[in-house]
């Protein structure tokens, strides 16, 4: 009788290892010319490229023509490079393996300091809130005006209009004007230009209910590359004397960046 550890899966239960017979030769022959490939920065040979992959030199060269063929690959020369194609691949791989570092990270300092963590960038002209990690119980607040288009309401906002010059600021305000959204809200450029004139670097930004009656938020401004970024966290707003400690603790951890981290944020 097969153990527990042993026990095959029941008749009705697929197997999650793939069957050698389903498995398409071609495509893994093909995968391993793309393997080795892109391991010769200068480009090599099909001939060597079919002894690295233990390979016939005719069926190497008909898939490796195949590759080429379909952008995967590139010829010049006598010698194969990684094509378009495949460096689209790769670079989605990468913006992926990006994104996952700062949603992880969002998700630490959620639960260490206890509170809603937002990431966004100021990209082409409008403000982009890419991450937020929050919990039922510390749940993020809810959109209920856009956010691109009151940037002037919220902590996020304002610190990434914080860092952008005077004419991209005349800009955005042109696009999206001020509009009192609470009663706490700016009220008008004039002001909101002030403030944002005199919000002192890397410093974190605070608002009290202008986006959203009931919440406090803070913004610290995020430098990294040619990046304008901002991390921030909201609270209710019977809990405002929390806001400014755990945005210094945030802004702790930010400084404790690793370098992957760091470029994960600047692209």
């Amino acid at each position: 009788m097969a153990t527990a550890d042993t026990a095959s899966p029941g008749p009705n239960v697929p197997s999650t290892e793939p069957n050698p017979t389903t498995l398409i030769g071609s495509v893994q022959r093909a995968m391993r010319l793309l393997e080795s490939a892109a391991q010769h920065e200068h480009g090599a040979p099909a001939k060597q490229l079919a002894r690295e992959t233990h390979l016939a030199l005719p069926t190497a060269y008909h898939l490796l023509r195949t590759l080429a063929h379909e952008g995967y690959l590139r010829r010049e020369k006598g010698l194969f490079f990684l094509g378009e194609a495949a460096e689209r691949l790769s670079s989605s791989a990468a913006r992926q393996k990006r994104r996952s570092t700062v949603v992880d990270a969002l998700a630490q300092w959620r639960d260490s300091i206890g509170v809603p963590v937002y990431y966004a960038v100021y990209r082409e002209g409008e403000i982009d809130v890419q991450c937020v990690a929050d919990t039922p119980a510390n749940p993020a607040v809810e959109e209920w005006a856009d956010f691109r288009e009151t940037g002037h309401a919220h902590a996020i906002g304002q610190c990434l209009l914080s860092q952008l010059d005077e004419e991209a600021r005349r800009d955005h305000l042109d696009r999206y004007p001020v509009q009192s959204i609470t009663p706490y809200t700016v009220r008008d450029d004039y002001i909101l230009l002030r403030r944002l004139d005199g919000a002192k670097r890397m410093q974190p930004v605070v608002e009290r209910q202008e986006y959203a009656l009931g919440t406090v938020c803070a913004a610290i401004p995020i430098t990294a590359g040619t990046t304008v970024g901002s991390m921030a966290i909201s609270l209710p707003a019977h809990q405002a004397d929390r806001l400014l400690p755990a945005a210094r603790q945030l802004q702790n951890e930010i400084g404790r960046l690793p370098g992957t981290l760091a470029l994960s944020i600047s692209i």
